[in-house]
């Protein structure tokens, strides 16, 4: 069973920035990546739509025999992953948006949480929010359209950028010093990001963590690949695989799924 693949799904193309992380550390695991960008993005949708969605997702990846799933989607992670491990017996690696080492490395007492509008109402995040955030000032702000330009191959369109300020321009008034990427799209936009903060906010997001905790729980459920053979991976995509094909480069192939 060590050599199965790991299974990642997301909204849409966002969670591969997930995926190459787990994949630097890990290059001799398989992998199956869905996006499910005919339903992005989640974070519109209510609860039950996206606990539906990810049990979806995640049956489709257990029908592909994968020893352990990502959840490569903050959104359904904040929602659905309580649901997802206790309705099946695969582990489950879930994101959420890494407050803590931002909470516990502020220096400015300000910290900024771009996420979407499921991440940031749930009950998960909620509860993150509450342990790490006392005594700073966390400012929250949902990123609305963001995923949407992403998914329509608009990364750095010139309405983007615009977006972008809009929504950093009050962080930066309130001094943050650390800006928290809430959603697995996101780290894409780095190069817009690093144009439009000052230099002294360091950006963080969750996928060097989400790679290491795929690793550890591997390990422990002894499923780790030991093979040194190249790895497999495929990259389903239900609405413009083209634009994950942009995204991976000319050394992966993204292929459309009708699902």
């Amino acid at each position: 069973m060590s050599k199965n693949p790991i299974g990642l799904f997301d909204s849409g193309v966002g969670g591969t920035s997930i995926w190459k992380e787990v994949h630097h550390l890990l290059p001799h695991e398989n992998t199956i990546y869905l996006a499910d960008s005919k339903n992005a993005p989640y974070g519109l949708k209510g609860k039950d739509k996206i606990i539906e969605l990810s049990i979806k997702n995640t049956e489709f990846l257990l029908e592909k025999d994968c020893k352990l799933i990502v959840v490569a989607c903050n959104t359904a992670t904040t929602n659905a992953i309580k649901t997802l491990r206790s309705k099946y017996d695969v582990p489950f690696i879930g994101i959420e948006p890494a407050i803590k080492p931002a909470a516990l490395q502020t220096q400015t007492k300000a910290i900024g949480i771009l996420a979407t509008k499921g991440t940031l109402s749930s009950e998960l995040f909620s509860n993150t929010s509450a342990l790490y955030g006392s005594g700073i000032n966390v400012i929250e702000q949902h990123g609305e359209g963001i995923v949407q330009l992403i998914e329509t191959g608009k990364l750095y369109s010139e309405e983007m950028k615009a977006l972008l300020k809009l929504y950093l321009e009050p962080m930066i008034q309130a001094n943050i010093d650390h800006l928290v990427l809430g959603c697995t799209h996101y780290p894409y936009l780095m190069p817009l990001l690093l144009e439009i903060l000052p230099e002294h906010i360091k950006i963080i997001d969750s996928g060097e963590a989400v790679a290491r905790q795929t690793k550890n729980v591997l390990q422990q459920n002894r499923l780790l690949n030991t093979s040194t053979q190249q790895s497999s991976t495929k990259f389903y995509s239900n609405s413009n695989p083209e634009v994950m094909q942009s995204l991976l480069g000319n050394h992966f192939t993204a292929e459309y799924l009708a699902f």
